[in-house]
């Protein structure tokens, strides 16, 4: 099989890892994908969730388990990556990307989607603000 590519929003906050976990768990709590009463780190911590996650997983932030640095140009998954500045400007050239341009770049593949098991994040803005952070990915299977 191959991986399924997927976008998502979320809110946005100025520390990453915390809107990530947000968004996380916003996502379980509206579909626990048959893992009820369980936190984000406790689905993480289950081979269950596992093996759940890398044979089909949810195409959502669920699939992966920490958001890693921007910097950090790892290839095994399964983590979130931000895009490092000079990403952003590729496709942003402002470097403050709204959700039109953020989806209109995936759309034309001038933003690409990432391996089997990764996930990248931006924040997106509204009138120079951040308001929302997007995220896309592909899943593991």
């Amino acid at each position: 099989m191959g991986g399924n590519c997927w976008t998502h929003t979320g809110p946005y906050e100025p520390d990453l890892a915390a809107a990530f976990r947000r968004a996380q768990e916003e996502q379980l709590s509206e579909d626990d994908h048959g893992f009820p009463g369980r936190t984000v780190e406790e689905l993480w911590q289950d081979p269950e969730w596992h093996e759940y996650i890398f044979t089909g997983g949810t195409g959502t932030v669920l699939d992966q388990p920490e958001l890693i640095d921007a910097t950090d140009q790892s290839n095994d998954g399964p983590y979130m990556r931000p895009l490092t500045d000079e990403e952003i400007r590729a496709f942003a050239p402002g470097g403050r990307p709204t959700f039109a341009e953020w989806d209109g770049a995936l759309d034309a593949e001038r933003l690409e989607f990432p391996g089997r098991a990764q996930g990248r994040c931006t924040v997106l803005y509204a009138d120079g603000e951040p308001t929302h952070m997007g995220y896309w990915g592909v899943t593991a299977d």
